[in-house]
C-alpha cells in the first residue's frame, strides 16, 4: 500500500470574488428621503408574508435596486426591518450569486460556461467579451454600462451557448454576435432579447424581482420554440401523463 500525496483544498472566496460587502464608496446609511421611500416599499413587501423573516430575499433585491449591489446600508436596512443581525443578513446575501458584492453596470451580461454551453462555444464567447471589453469576470466597463460575469446553467441548454442580459435570454450566441450585443448596449442602440421581455436596466430589474409590478409590455411569454417542442408534439398526438392511482385504490 502506497502513501498518497496530501491534497490541500483552499476554502473561501474565489480569487476574482470580493469577500467583503464593504467596497470604496459603498453607502453606510441612506439619506432620510431615500430611507422613507424604501421604508414604504419594505412595508409592502413584508406584509405579503406570514413571517417577516421570509421577506429577506425580496428585501435584498429592493436594496440592490437602490444601490446596484449589496452595501452596508442595505444590510443594515434589511436587518432593521426584519429584526435580524447584520451577520444573518450578510450570510444570506453572500450565499446567493444573484446578490452582487460590487457595483454593477446598467447591464449585467452573464455568459453561461456550464458544460453544454462551454462545449457549444460559451468559453469562446466569454474570452471574446473579456478581450473586447477589456474587463475580467465580475468587472465593469469604465462607462459603467456593462458588467461581465460567467454564470452557471441558464436553464436554456436547448439554445446553447446562451448569454443573459439582466436575466433576459440572448440565445445561440457566437463571439461575433456577443461583441455586437455589448456594443449595442454601450452605445444605447438597444438590444432585443431572443425571447421574453424587453430589456430594462439592472436596477429596474431588481425592483421587479423584489415583487413590484413589471411595467414592460408583453410580459409573460418567455419560452422558446425548442423549449416547447415536446409539449407541442404531445398535444398534437393527444398524449397524456399516466394516471397515478391514489393510495385508496392500491
Amino acid at each position: 500500500m502506497t502513501q498518497s500525496e496530501p491534497v490541500f483544498v483552499t476554502l473561501g472566496a474565489r480569487q476574482d470574488e470580493s469577500a467583503q460587502l464593504v467596497v470604496p464608496g459603498a453607502p453606510m446609511s441612506y439619506p432620510l428621503d431615500v430611507r422613507a421611500r424604501l421604508d414604504a416599499d419594505a412595508e409592502t413587501i413584508i406584509a405579503r408574508y406570514p413571517h417577516p423573516g421570509s421577506a429577506l430575499l425580496p428585501l435584498l433585491h429592493l436594496v440592490q435596486s437602490e444601490d446596484g449591489y449589496i452595501t452596508p446600508a442595505g444590510i443594515e436596512f434589511c436587518a432593521h426591518h426584519l429584526h435580524l443581525t447584520g451577520a444573518e443578513v450578510a450570510s444570506v446575501a453572500t450565499f446567493y450569486s444573484m446578490y452582487r458584492r460590487s457595483p454593477t453596470g446598467d447591464y449585467l451580461v452573464g455568459v453561461c460556461t456550464n458544460t453544454l454551453c462551454a462545449v457549444m462555444g460559451g468559453d469562446a464567447v466569454m474570452a471574446a467579451l473579456e478581450d473586447h471589453l477589456d474587463t475580467a469576470h465580475g468587472g465593469s466597463t469604465p462607462d459603467g454600462k456593462v458588467t461581465l460575469q460567467h454564470i452557471e446553467c441558464n436553464a436554456a441548454c436547448d439554445y446553447a451557448p446562451v448569454v443573459m442580459v439582466n436575466w433576459e435570454y440572448f440565445d445561440n450566441q457566437t463571439p461575433e454576435s456577443a461583441r455586437a450585443l455589448v456594443d449595442d448596449l454601450r452605445s444605447g442602440a438597444g438590444a432585443v432579447p431572443t425571447r421574453g421581455e424587453p430589456l430594462c436596466t439592472f436596477r429596474e430589474t431588481e425592483r421587479i424581482l423584489a415583487g413590484f409590478p413589471d411595467p414592460r409590455p408583453g410580459v409573460g411569454d418567455t419560452s422558446g420554440h425548442s423549449s416547447l417542442a415536446g409539449l407541442t408534439v404531445a398535444r398534437e398526438r393527444d398524449m397524456r401523463a399516466p394516471v397515478v392511482p391514489s393510495r385508496e385504490e392500491d
